[in-house]
């Protein structure tokens, strides 16, 4: 992955055009802001408190691009007109290995962007890409996982075709409860 990574969705007849880009250090003050929603603190791995963590967290991002096992995307929402780009979300390909046959997605949307498919949207593009870049590789499925009681990611996942496969049990302290397990293949 020499060339930065930029993914385009076209905006519906409901909803703004999304650009999936990697995260940048000018990102950390709208993700200080957008992680002090009580919402997605409850689903985060990481608290993000301050422009420290922020950073932290951004640099994070980058080293796994760089690394080339954990590709993390900013996802911006553009409204016609104007010149400036939303946080709207983060997506995330991760555990990917040359030779291995899944690798995990992930994904959260920003409170004020909920509700209007931002997720599912961006999740197809990454989707997409991640098959097409690695499936040469012997990508043969993606997994999503979710806390049992997260029915809004489970929601995403059904949007997604992620089917659903199995209830994973709790594995604390990084997962508290029990989980789902969706899987999504290149045919689907």
């Amino acid at each position: 992955m020499s060339a930065p990574v930029v993914l385009q969705v076209a905006a519906t007849l409901a909803a703004p055009a999304l650009v999936l880009r990697p995260w940048h250090v000018e990102d950390v003050a709208a993700l200080v802001e957008v992680s002090r929603d009580p919402a997605l603190r409850q689903w985060a791995s990481t608290a993000v408190e301050n422009d420290a963590d922020g950073a932290r967290w951004v640099q994070a991002q980058q080293r796994g691009w760089a690394a080339g096992d954990r590709f993390g995307f900013a996802v911006l929402e553009t409204q016609p007109g104007s010149v400036r780009e939303q946080l709207v979300g983060n997506v995330v390909l991760k555990e990917v290995t040359s030779g291995k046959p899944a690798a995990e997605v992930g994904y959260w949307t920003a409170a004020h962007a909920r509700g209007r498919g931002v997720a599912p949207r961006a999740l197809e593009a990454l989707t997409s890409w991640a098959f097409d870049t690695f499936e040469a590789d012997g990508l043969e499925r993606l997994e999503l996982l979710h806390q049992v009681d997260n029915l809004a990611s489970c929601r995403v996942a059904q949007k997604s075709r992620y089917d659903f496969d199995s209830v994973l049990p709790a594995a604390p302290p990084s997962f508290p409860r029990d989980g789902h397990l969706h899987i999504r293949r290149p045919d689907a």
